[in-house]
């Protein structure tokens, strides 16, 4: 190891550094610590004086920065100089210095440390002792940081460890505490669950810990409103099954219900089968999301009618027609909707419902025609108090004169291999253009749907939303109109009638007006392709704007 016999003193090199610090004479420290380091006796003992000395100069933390940046340079050229050379008894006593300086969070001052001293090679004993001071001098934060680092967290108590954390709104150090080790990030999630419960106070929550100091901000964030959003995020994070996160899920679930309650009553734009059928959804056969729905329908509507809804809600959804076996005076739309919406061209002859993997063969050779062109589209139920992912519960597929409608609420179908080959093949398909409508937030759902680890891969795609972001460029006529309906609006003159567009999409039979409304969506893409690729320049676009 590098060792001059009468090297300088370190406290010198130390003062050297620190008058180039203060004079911001960067070349210069860099030129001292690179000739200091090189003539000191022994340079890892001279880096411990020189940082403990660092506390009486300007911006301490950074100056220990810039020293260990300096030195770890110098090592570049001296690999020599490291603590695996030095007899544990002299190896020891430096660790212990070093450990004494790991109290700052900063990378650039606890990482070299603990690297340059092979701190993990240290007694958990001596590791933990160090945590337990850091915590005694009110520096949670800094202890937990140091905890994740040396890998201590099933020797240390989460609760102590990660409450003051919360209570700082420190939530992002919390999870890398418990990341990797199943148990506590269970026990994170089910605690910040707990602080839910209605019986829960923020004077209890922040009067856990005495020493910290909260401000009027990190008290504002332990309302149950805060604190659910964190749950459900790290219920996704963790994959943590939402039955064990009790007071987070009934919170979202009564949230849910009164915006139902105001949808159907006040605002009046969901029809009552669809709100029986959501709201069905969200109490399941949980009696106290049956009695809180009761004592909401009273405040909105008459005993009388209040019951009945109450019924029919416990009841389940109502069967109704298949669109299959639907009259010709079902399928029939009148003429004031004729007149003011966009209209499917096909008749429903040729929309086909797609509940087995045979079905789903059989409109393989239309769907992968060479030099084809296929709308897709997707639907899934609307996130009203959902706590799990959403599933996708119908893949919809146009080409010239026809739609096919994968059922994918069919189990047979869905959870068959040959399916989930189906649309991979028919997404990567070079030969067949694909048109969508931001179709990025329909794969997002169909991974949820197959738990794939990384979305489907496309090829071909040609996604509408951005020629449509082209197209409102142009200064078009402003409409009350949204999204893929305004784009067709622009385009062919009328707009989508929505109106299904939260309808309960995982009731089986479908209605003909979801039937209707599923192919509608996938088989307008493309006539909006057609007229636009026709005449390009009349929206504002060029052809390779419509290329794919």
């Amino acid at each position: 190891m590098d060792e001059v016999a009468e090297g300088i003193d370190p406290n010198v090199l130390r003062l050297e550094i620190a008058i180039l610090w203060n004079n911001k004479a960067w070349a210069g420290l860099r030129a001292a610590a690179s000739q200091g380091f090189s003539q000191v006796a022994r340079p890892l003992e001279a880096l411990l004086t020189i940082l403990e000395g660092c506390a009486a100069y300007k911006k301490p933390a950074d100056l220990k920065q810039r020293v260990l940046l300096e030195f770890q340079q110098w090592l570049k050229d001296h690999p020599q100089v490291n603590l695996a050379s030095l007899p544990e008894e002299q190896a020891l006593p430096l660790r212990q210095r070093a450990l004494e300086l790991v109290t700052e969070r900063l990378p650039g001052v606890a990482n070299p440390i603990i690297d340059i001293y092979q701190l993990r090679l240290m007694e958990p004993a001596a590791l933990t002792q160090h945590v337990a001071r850091l915590k005694g001098l009110s520096l949670h934060c800094e202890a937990a940081a140091f905890s994740v680092k040396m890998g201590l967290q099933l020797a240390l108590d989460m609760e102590d460890m990660c409450i003051p954390l919360l209570l700082q709104d420190k939530v992002t150090l919390a999870e890398s505490f418990v990341y990797g080790h199943p148990h506590l990030e269970l026990r994170l999630v089910t605690l910040l669950d707990s602080w839910c419960d209605p019986r829960t106070t923020q004077d209890f929550l922040s009067g856990m810990y005495p020493d910290l100091v909260l401000s009027q901000f990190h008290i504002n964030q332990l309302t149950s409103k805060v604190l659910s959003k964190h749950v459900f995020r790290l219920i996704g994070k963790f994959n943590i099954d939402p039955a064990l996160c009790h007071h987070s899920v009934h919170m979202r679930k009564k949230g849910t219900l009164r915006f139902l309650m105001e949808k159907r009553f006040k605002w009046k734009d969901i029809d009552q089968e669809n709100w029986c059928d959501h709201t069905k959804a969200i109490i399941a056969d949980d009696p106290e999301m049956q009695i809180y729905l009761d004592a909401l329908l009273t405040n909105y509507t008459s005993s009388k009618h209040a019951a009945h809804l109450s019924k029919i809600v416990r009841g389940g959804p109502n069967a109704q027609k298949s669109c299959l076996n639907a009259t010709t005076q079902e399928w029939a739309v009148p003429k004031h909707h004729s007149d003011r919406y966009y209209q499917l061209p096909i008749s429903r002859d040729n929309i086909h419902f797609l509940g087995t993997v045979e079905d789903l063969q059989q409109c393989r050779e239309l769907v992968f025609k060479e030099g084809g062109t296929v709308g897709v589209d997707m639907e899934w139920r609307a996130g009203f108090g959902c706590v799990v992912p959403q599933r996708v519960a119908l893949i919809q597929l146009a080409v010239l004169d026809q739609v096919f409608i994968v059922d994918m609420c069919s189990a047979d179908l869905w959870q068959h291999p040959s399916t989930l080959d189906f649309m991979k093949s028919f997404l990567c398909d070079t030969k067949v253009r694909k048109l969508g409508y931001d179709l990025g937030g329909d794969l997002k759902y169909l991974q949820t749907t197959w738990s794939l680890p990384e979305p489907l891969k496309m090829a071909r795609v040609l996604d509408l939303h951005s020629v449509h972001q082209e197209i409102k460029r142009l200064k078009v006529k402003r409409t009350a109109e949204k999204g893929l309906s305004q784009l067709v609006q622009h385009v062919l003159g009328k707009p989508l009638d929505k109106r299904e567009q939260l309808s309960y999409w995982e009731r089986r039979p479908l209605h003909p007006s979801q039937i209707r409304y599923a192919a509608t969506d996938a088989f307008c893409l493309l006539e909006v392709f057609s007229a636009v690729g026709s005449e390009p320049s009349r929206y504002g676009l060029t052809p390779e704007k419509l290329a794919v």
